[in-house]
């Protein structure tokens, strides 16, 4: 299958990156298999941190000795296959000379003879100077398109291209923030190297490809702090003067083909952290929107971006609660998208929450298929259970950040299926509910069952076809 190489550059790159993988492990549809790229200076920070470890889960998870994705398989949790490009670590784009050190440092200002020096202090504050690198450029775009000029000449780059396909069907998304320091400069340099490096390898297929790129406008902003160099008064001025910068380099000489524009007037507030561990946001429903902006891009045909750049922006339908979100204030397009995997996915994880602990094992969809102690002890299950962790946690933040979405009452153990905000559930003919129901359906006499599949894959079809079917009976999506 073709691949999308999604950069994720930043904090909100990581922060995307991680909706797009919850997406993608409910089984939305992508046309594309994905390559995650994080470029993020801050090595610490606990956004990519958790990102990382998500997308670790993901691929242990969908690892090919465990499930296999044939014809004859209705599963689509985790279908999409993530890859690595060769020799990056942890899905990371290693920057050099970034982990210590001044930016005066990087620069060898102390080498420079007087009349550049000269230069350099007209160019940059004695506080952009004095920044230390450790953690990312802290709101100074004029400092990050220094350091990331280094893109071109890094052996992770190299590799990225060997790995690119010649045939054309190889695609590039680039997901950053307009408002700091990190993606603001990352966003045009990484484009300007992929389409202008002619040293690069397979220069001629990359600078051909489609590429597309989501650009996230203010939707937070800081507490104030004298004593931090990142400020959120002056977001929408940093803004501003990006969005006329790419105006005139990147839509008006359409170096790319599809421009995904995101934001929000109603504004979170986070603690201000400059980096590091510290700098720990919760999930955002703006975030969701910008990973629903990477699909688009990847179910879209390649002629459909002919003609020049596509600008394209995400509606909502506002009500008298505009600032409380569920499913009925999506567009069509997104809930025929998003209502039904995320739904599927959430039943199983109120059931692998709840109704595992009231007897699951004992049920003859566990005992018939060989889901014994040894399986629900194993390693393929231990990796399940901490994923869905990280998803009922990925909603519970979406729920309680400003604006919230909140299409789940995740929290909620009974009854089950009132569990989709907006919602209300049919009744049962079978004159069972909530997770008595649930077994039940899990129990069913499949059709077209494997009894040759190994035993993760047969749990992960049960639980698909059984959610499936709960959401069919259930709801009117």
């Amino acid at each position: 299958m073709s691949k999308l190489y999604v950069f994720g550059i930043g904090g909100t790159g990581s922060r995307v990156l991680k909706s797009l993988v919850l997406l993608l492990a409910s089984g939305v549809e992508c046309k594309m298999d994905i390559v995650p790229v994080i470029i993020d200076p801050d090595d610490s920070a606990a956004d990519m941190t958790r990102t990382v470890e998500l997308m670790k889960k993901y691929k242990a998870i969908r690892d090919n000795k465990y499930l296999e994705f044939a014809d004859a398989n209705k599963n689509r949790f985790f279908k999409t296959e993530l890859q690595s490009v060769d020799g990056m670590q942890d899905f990371i784009f290693s920057l050099e000379n970034t982990h210590d050190g001044k930016f005066k440092d990087f620069i060898k200002m102390d080498q420079l003879d007087p009349s550049s020096k000269a230069l350099v202090k007209m160019l940059f504050s004695e506080k952009n100077l004095e920044s230390d690198m450790k953690v990312g450029f802290k709101g100074n775009p004029n400092i990050g398109s220094v350091v990331l000029n280094q893109f071109a000449d890094s052996q992770e780059y190299k590799n990225f291209a060997n790995g690119f396909a010649d045939d054309g069907k190889d695609r590039i998304f680039i997901i950053s923030s307009i408002f700091g320091g990190t993606g603001a400069s990352g966003f045009p340099l990484l484009l300007k190297t992929i389409r202008n490096d002619k040293n690069s390898p397979k220069w001629k297929a990359i600078s051909e490809c489609k590429i597309g790129a989501v650009t996230v406008m203010p939707y937070f902003g800081v507490t104030q702090d004298d004593n931090s160099e990142v400020d959120s008064s002056t977001f929408i001025s940093k803004t501003k003067s990006a969005l006329a910068y790419y105006e005139k380099n990147i839509s008006g000489n359409n170096s790319l083909d599809a421009l995904y524009y995101i934001g929000d007037l109603v504004t979170a507030s986070y603690e201000n952290r400059e980096g590091g561990s510290g700098q720990r946001n919760d999930a955002h429903f703006i975030e969701l929107c910008s990973a629903l902006a990477v699909l688009d891009f990847a179910n879209t045909p390649n002629e459909a971006f002919d003609g020049g750049t596509k600008h394209y922006e995400y509606g909502l339908k506002d009500d008298n609660n505009g600032n409380e979100l569920t499913f009925k204030n999506l567009c069509e397009k997104t809930k025929k998208t998003i209502m039904v995997p995320l739904t599927q996915f959430v039943l199983m994880n109120r059931y692998l929450n709840y109704g595992f602990e009231k007897g699951g094992k004992s049920q003859p969809w566990a005992i018939d298929n060989q889901l014994d102690d040894n399986f629900f002890s194993g390693y393929f299950f231990e990796q399940v259970q901490s994923f869905h962790q990280d998803f009922h946690q990925w909603l519970e933040e979406m729920a309680r950040n400003k604006r919230a979405f909140m299409p789940f009452d995740a929290d909620k153990v009974n009854p089950l299926f009132e569990i989709v905000n907006g919602y209300k559930p049919k009744s049962s003919f079978l004159g069972k509910k909530n997770y008595d129901l649930f077994d039940a359906t899990l129990n069913s006499n499949w059709k077209g069952w494997n009894s040759a599949a190994s035993r993760e894959q047969k749990f992960m079809e049960l639980f698909y076809r059984a959610t499936e079917k709960l959401v069919n009976e259930k709801y009117n999506m």
